[in-house]
């Protein structure tokens, strides 16, 4: 009992303390007035305002220095050298022999320009023919380019037909650069006799290696009346679709080998059974890519 009594004592002093503390944390929160919002800072200080002097001088600070006259011819020829500049262009896209049922065929079909990144001279020329007959069509254009957007030109000439019928043509168009690497070349022609035609040409190069290149390739000539003189008939005329896959033993030089389908329709392909051809033709391909 006496033993009991102790522990119950030496219990009761040991919790008087902690009682104690809880009691004036407890009254010292109530006591405690409330914090008052903080107050925002104070807003910055506004700088001087520059001098009436600071806007008299010339817009660049090398005029100044320089003189105007100095900087002037400085940047112009900075604007020549740095991308405004004339460039020779030529490239031979497509030279092959086309080896198909009957007659073999040759292509070609060449480009190039001479001129500066927004303002250029275009040459074109293009066509094919049998081996040992007469050519069946080609065609040479002159066309003056403007870029009007980034990647690609806007483009007025004039096309010479080459072939049987020699037709002239007023041309405009447009060729470049389309989302995802396609290059694109579309134009709209009205002869001397005002028929008119157009045509829409689409590539695109995927690398399968840092030298080997497929190119899938299609074109579509479509035209607004019948042309008897050229075997074309009127909407749908001409659609050709194709693989070329070639190396590049350097980057200006590349053999290719392919396949190519054309398909004639409508009143073209009536024209084309009565001159004793097939309304569609598969071509095996086999040519070279060069470009300086």
């Amino acid at each position: 009992m006496r033993m009991a009594f102790w522990l119950s004592a030496a219990a009761a002093v040991m919790a008087a303390p902690v009682a104690a503390q809880d009691h004036a944390h407890h009254h010292h929160q109530h006591d405690q007035p409330a914090k008052e919002e903080a107050e925002p800072a104070p807003a910055p200080i506004m700088a001087t305002p520059p001098p009436a002097s600071a806007g008299i001088g010339p817009p660049r600070a090398a005029d100044a220095i320089w003189g105007a006259d100095a900087m002037r011819a400085s940047r112009d020829d900075l604007r020549r050298t740095h991308g405004d500049f004339p460039v020779l262009w030529l490239q031979a896209d497509r030279l092959e022999t086309q080896f198909r049922d009957g007659a073999n065929g040759y292509l070609w079909d060449v480009q190039g320009y001479y001129g500066t990144p927004t303002r250029r001279l275009w040459i074109k020329s293009e066509g094919e023919g049998e081996f040992g007959g007469a050519l069946e069509r080609g065609e040479v254009q002159a066309l003056y380019s403007r870029g009007f957007a980034p990647f690609f030109d806007v483009q007025m000439g004039i096309r010479q037909d080459l072939g049987p019928d020699k037709a002239t043509y007023g041309v405009v168009g447009v060729q470049g650069l389309a989302p995802y690497m396609f290059e694109l070349d579309a134009a709209l022609f009205v002869s001397h006799r005002g028929d008119v035609t157009a045509r829409i040409e689409a590539e695109l190069d995927q690398r399968i290696t840092q030298r080997l290149i497929l190119q899938p390739r299609g074109e579509i000539n479509l035209a607004a009346q019948d042309v008897p003189q050229q075997a074309i008939g009127a909407g749908l005329d001409r659609a050709e679709i194709g693989l070329r896959l070639r190396y590049e033993i350097i980057r200006e030089i590349a053999p290719y080998v392919g396949v190519e389908q054309s398909w004639r329709f409508g009143r073209s392909a009536d024209f084309a059974r009565a001159g004793g051809e097939p309304a569609g033709k598969l071509s095996l391909l086999a040519g070279i890519r060069l470009w300086f």
